[in-house]
């Protein structure tokens, strides 16, 4: 996956948004804004590559083998009713 992906750059400058503020407000040099807006860049990556993880659906060979694996009887010979 690129670092640069829109939703990368998105997700990186939403959580840039702080240092920026904190720079222009004169709290941060140009210097360290520039290494925080790299490290959240780094994080948006991050950020990103873990949710498409989780939200990614099972790959086919999974469920393939899931489907040929027998399935359980509905009902058994020692379930039957008591006369």
């Amino acid at each position: 996956m690129s670092p640069l992906r829109w939703d990368v750059l998105l997700v990186g400058f939403v959580l840039a948004l702080p240092v920026l503020a904190l720079g222009l407000r004169g709290d941060l040099s140009t210097e360290e804004v520039m290494t925080r807006v790299l490290w959240c860049l780094g994080a948006g990556w991050a950020v990103v590559a873990l949710f498409r993880l989780a939200t990614t659906p099972p790959s086919e060979t999974k469920t393939k083998r899931d489907r040929l694996t027998p399935d359980e009887p509905a009902e058994s010979a020692d379930s039957s009713p008591a006369v």
